[in-house]
Parts: structure tokens; C-alpha cells; sequence
């Protein structure tokens, strides 16, 4: 949207509350949480469409991604967070920050924590514990939970952070989610629309095709291959073919050694071609149009370390 555009758009919205009295909520909710515990399944259900990918292993949300929810007298703005951790090198340092990017401009946190976690919560509760901003505890993944261990974490997190709500929920399932709207709206401000109602989110196609194809190696291949890796898509183009519209795509996909590189290959490239075959039909879902996927393999030794490769790729600092 152009300057002008976005001048026009908060000039008709100041006019209508003004002159008609309609009043307009809008407010940013950030769902955090230790990795792993669904956040990004609750806000693809909560916005109703997949913009975070989901895989069953830990620290798959590496950015910050928003989902929008509009109606015309309010607009919620999602955040899905990476997983909360102690960083050990550059990538989660940046991981960590767009954590903290969430919680400092929100207007509702929502704390998503899985009813079955036995770890540490510590990482969280420092960064929650001291917030004035007002917090709703997520009971997660209570499909087999016993009503024992609901009373027994609904005690637990009263205690710990006095939460304006606790909920009960799964996530997966689309249980007990349909009183988590109505609770957000009575809990944001009266304020003009952030974004143009027209949005979904604030990420490029391009950044989701390339978390398409992260999703299927983090699915693909095992130990440390998903956590070395980056995907870049260096070239999108829009173009006629004989069977109607197609886009045309060039992905790089990163990492730190030749070793990584042989394993993401595979034998006679088997693995490499699997990735791309499933990664180009959700592709051409999410654009809507045929899609013609390359993909290649580039080592950059210790990528997730250096802070130029970094912000190269997106990450805050």
C-alpha cells in the first residue's frame, strides 16, 4: 500500500468514528510459549487459515509471523512467536528477540502451555512474571488429560501468574477455542485498524513458499538436518505457459557442511526431489496456480552463527 493509500484509509476510518459514532477495536495479541506446545496450530485455527508450519519437532517458528483477523468493527493482530529457550548461538539470539518484539508491543499475551509438560517453565516465567500487560494461560493438548490433571494445572498457573483467564483447550482439535475471540475483544482497546482489511498477514508469498519447503525437510530428514537448514527463494516469476498462468520458482536451500548437503540430496538426489514434489503442491495450493519448483543445495559453513548471513535472510538482530 503507498503512502497515500494508507492516508486515505485512517483519514475515512477517524471520519466514521467521529461523525457516526462507531466505535472500532483493534489490538495486538502475542502467543508465546516453550517450543513445541502448539502455538502455531492455535493461531492458524484462531485466524483460520495455515500461515505458521507445523511439524511434530521443536523450534520449527524461527520468525515472528502475523495473522489478521478482521471484521468490521475490529481487527486482531496474531502474533506467532518462536518457542521460548536459553540461545546458544546467532539464530536463536534472533529467534529470541522476535519473542521479545511480541511481548513489547501487545495488548493481550496469550500463554500457550502443553497440560502434559513436565520440563522447566523458568525460561518463560522470566519473561512474563514482571508484565503488566494482561495475560490468558492456554491449557494445551488436553485430548487425553484426565479432569485430575486440568483442576491440577489450572491450580498451578493461578498460583504462579494470577492470569485473567485459564482455558482449557486443543488446539489440534478446535476444542474449546469459540470463547477466545469474544474474550480478546473485551480485552483491546477502541482503535482505528492497523492494517489494510483487506490483509491476512504481513508476510510476502515468497517467505511462505520458502517456510513450505523448510516444513518438508523438518518433516523429511532427522537430528540436526532441519536445524542447519535455511531456505531462500531467489527468483518468483509470474509467466504463461500452454496449460494457463504457472509461477515459476528458484529456491536455495542452506547449510552448514557438505556432509548436510550429501544427506539432503539423498541417493541419486531421491531426497532432494521428494522435498520438492511435496513442498510444490502446497505450494500450489497457497498460490492457487500451477507451480513450477528448482531447488538447490548451498553450503555456507556456520550460517546460524554470522551475523551477515543472518540479516541476509530476515532474522532481527
Amino acid at each position: 500500500m503507498e503512502c497515500k493509500d494508507i492516508i486515505r484509509f485512517f483519514v475515512v476510518q477517524i471520519y466514521f468514528q467521529k461523525y457516526f459514532n462507531m466505535s472500532h477495536k483493534a489490538g495486538f495479541v502475542s502467543i508465546i510459549g516453550k517450543p513445541n506446545v502448539g502455538k502455531s496450530t492455535l493461531m492458524n485455527a484462531l485466524v483460520g487459515e495455515k500461515l505458521s508450519i507445523i511439524t511434530p519437532k521443536a523450534q520449527t517458528t524461527r520468525h515472528r509471523i502475523l495473522g489478521i483477523v478482521n471484521e468490521d468493527d475490529f481487527q486482531i493482530v496474531f502474533s506467532d512467536t518462536p518457542g521460548i529457550i536459553k540461545p546458544l548461538y546467532g539464530l536463536q539470539d534472533s529467534m529470541m528477540s522476535a519473542v521479545k518484539g511480541a511481548l513489547s508491543d501487545a495488548d493481550l499475551i496469550l500463554f500457550v502451555t502443553d497440560i502434559n509438560e513436565k520440563h522447566d517453565e523458568n525460561d518463560v516465567l522470566e519473561k512474563i512474571t514482571n508484565t503488566t500487560i494482561p495475560l490468558v494461560v492456554l491449557l494445551n493438548k488436553i485430548d487425553n488429560a484426565t479432569q485430575e490433571q486440568v483442576d491440577e494445572k489450572f491450580a498451578y498457573w493461578q498460583e504462579k501468574l494470577n492470569p485473567l483467564h485459564i482455558y482449557a483447550i486443543s488446539a489440534l482439535h478446535k476444542y474449546n477455542l469459540e470463547g477466545i475471540l469474544p474474550m480478546i475483544l473485551a480485552n483491546i482497546p477502541e482503535h482505528a485498524a492497523y492494517y489494510d482489511k483487506e490483509d491476512l498477514t504481513d508476510r510476502s508469498q515468497r517467505f511462505f513458499v520458502s517456510e513450505i519447503i523448510r516444513e518438508k525437510i523438518f518433516n523429511n530428514y532427522q537430528k540436526e538436518i532441519p536445524y542447519s537448514t535455511e531456505v531462500v527463494v531467489t527468483s518468483f516469476k509470474e509467466e504463461e505457459s500452454k496449460g494457463g498462468p504457472m509461477v515459476r520458482i528458484t529456491a536455495e536451500i542452506i547449510v552448514e557442511r557438505d556432509s548436510q548437503k550429501n544427506i539432503l540430496i539423498g541417493k541419486g538426489g531421491a531426497m532432494l526431489k521428494k522435498v520438492g514434489m511435496e513442498a510444490r503442491k502446497d505450494i500450489e495450493k497457497f498460490l492457487e496456480t500451477k507451480v513450477f519448483l528448482e531447488t538447490f543445495v548451498k553450503v555456507l559453513p556456520d550460517w546460524r552463527s554470522k551475523k551477515n548471513y543472518l540479516k541476509s535472510f530476515g532474522y532481527e538482530n
